[in-house]
């Protein structure tokens, strides 16, 4: 498929300085497309999560893909990844170009409606290595996404909208943990796409 970048504009956010906002950075074409293409092929696992000492059924679905070393453990469980599909290598190829880092990973959720959410964390496992840079494309439905400094009280909220991208760099994980929390009377579906690069061991 041929992906449309439809913008080069970076909103600043100057609470957090190692994030970037770059609104609708995907054409509405593409994400319309990469929504019904990731939607009908993609396989959704229904995986488990260890959280607060139990283990419970994850709020969303998720799936892993990345080159063939790119094991990734989190919240007790170990992902093998599925092989590259066309479109996300061709956005993974697009990221690289635009922020001059590769990646070798990504982490597809997939929030059905406002009842599934992620809860407060930080993208901080090992295979990650120090200081990760994860890129970060929204597709579908707007979604609040939260942050909160982890030694101080500012907390920040925006909402992400269908093809903006989130880059957050450098010591992001460290300073910060995100969130996004459930909007219940969402009807509409997210398709969350996180590009990573897995450390080899």
């Amino acid at each position: 498929m041929k992906i449309v970048r439809q913008t080069q504009k970076v909103v600043r956010l100057e609470q957090h300085r190692w994030f970037g906002y770059h609104p609708k950075w995907l054409a509405k074409s593409t994400c319309e497309q990469l929504i019904n293409e990731l939607a009908d092929a993609v396989q959704w696992p229904e995986s488990h999560i260890h959280m607060f000492g139990r283990r419970i059924a994850e709020p969303r679905r998720s799936a892993w893909f990345g080159d063939p070393h790119c094991s990734y453990t989190y919240s007790g469980q170990l992902r093998q990844p599925q092989a590259w599909r066309t479109e996300l290598f061709q956005l993974k190829i697009l990221l690289e170009s635009e922020l001059n880092h590769n990646f070798n990973s990504v982490l597809v959720n997939c929030y059905r409606d406002g009842q599934d959410y992620m809860g407060w964390h930080r993208d901080n496992e090992k295979e990650l290595g120090q200081n990760p840079l994860i890129a970060s494309i929204s597709l579908g439905a707007s979604r609040r996404f939260l942050l909160r400094e982890r030694r101080g009280e500012q907390q920040f909220e925006f909402l992400l909208g269908s093809g903006d991208l989130l880059v957050m760099r450098a010591e992001s994980q460290e300073i910060c943990e995100h969130s996004l929390p459930k909007m219940r009377a969402l009807q509409q579906a997210r398709i969350n796409l996180t590009f990573r690069q897995i450390k080899q061991s």
